[in-house]
């Protein structure tokens, strides 16, 4: 098997690959459907799917698949040891609208753990990358994760409206809160450093949060579910319920903020 970091250079010229036929074809009309609550896809979401799929299995034949454009096979996913999780578009809403927070994402899992990935914005060529044990980068230059220690006056990318409404025991000190609308964008930010946290409510699925959980783990930060337990990549059912991504003494004050609230999980079992 090979190091994770192996696996850098492969997801890097995959995702400047589809990042260059992105941008090619959004200088035409798009072409958009609609998957009900999964939300639009558009012919740039699937052309760049039928690329990643080309390329990432030609070179990896061995490792297992999961992509939100393409179908899950739980038996022949959770047997592979290494697996591609990606998403071709994350953020196919802002691409539509020609908003610059898209992104392409494309992770790799080894049994539970997410170990490699990229995520590249095609719109303003920035690209992270990252491996458990060798680093995370922005455009070639080594980044780490913040090193703030308290939540007042915290950068956190995420909903203004989510955290300013009922749900919370006690308010939140003053905050400088940013909205980018692919959940892989705004984990890349944490990671480089452009903001102290991210965190995400509600059931996330694989594809769009295995790039970003193992590049910020390079980039020295801590990655969680909303109470605080580690992220699994192996499951059968491909998602995580809720996430909470920082450095690592900012994360317990967000985990102590977010750990009362109900687990998905709970429900789905009821």
């Amino acid at each position: 098997m090979q190091s994770a970091a192996s696996d850098l250079s492969l997801l890097e010229e995959a995702a400047r690959e589809a990042g260059a036929l992105a941008r090619d074809l959004l200088t035409k009309p798009l072409d958009i459907r609609n998957k009900g609550e999964a939300g639009p896809v558009t012919n740039v979401d699937l052309a760049i799917e039928a690329l990643l799929t080309e390329k990432l299995r030609a070179a990896r034949p061995d490792y297992g698949w999961l992509s939100e454009e393409t179908p899950d096979d739980p038996e022949a996913r959770v047997r592979a040891s290494r697996v591609f999780m990606l998403d071709p578009i994350d953020g196919t809403a802002a691409m539509i609208k020609r908003k610059p927070q898209y992104t392409i994402c494309i992770g790799v899992a080894d049994g539970a753990n997410a170990v490699a990935g990229a995520i590249y914005n095609p719109a303003t060529d920035e690209m992270f990358l990252g491996a458990i044990g060798a680093g995370a980068t922005m455009n070639g230059r080594a980044m780490r994760v913040t090193a703030r220690d308290a939540l007042e006056g915290a950068h956190i990318v995420g909903s203004k409206a989510q955290l300013t409404d009922g749900r919370w025991r006690k308010p939140w000190p003053p905050l400088e809160i940013e909205r980018r609308e692919s959940i892989a964008y705004r984990m890349a930010a944490v990671a480089a450093g452009q903001a102290d946290a991210t965190m995400l409510f509600g059931w996330k699925h694989y594809w769009d949060i295995a790039a970003g959980a193992a590049i910020i783990a390079a980039a020295g930060g801590v990655i969680t579910d909303t109470w605080g337990a580690p992220l699994q990549f192996d499951l059968r059912e491909p998602r995580a319920p809720g996430v909470v991504a920082s450095g690592a003494e900012l994360h317990p004050l967000l985990i102590e903020r977010t750990s009362h609230f109900p687990d998905p999980r709970t429900k789905a079992k009821a």
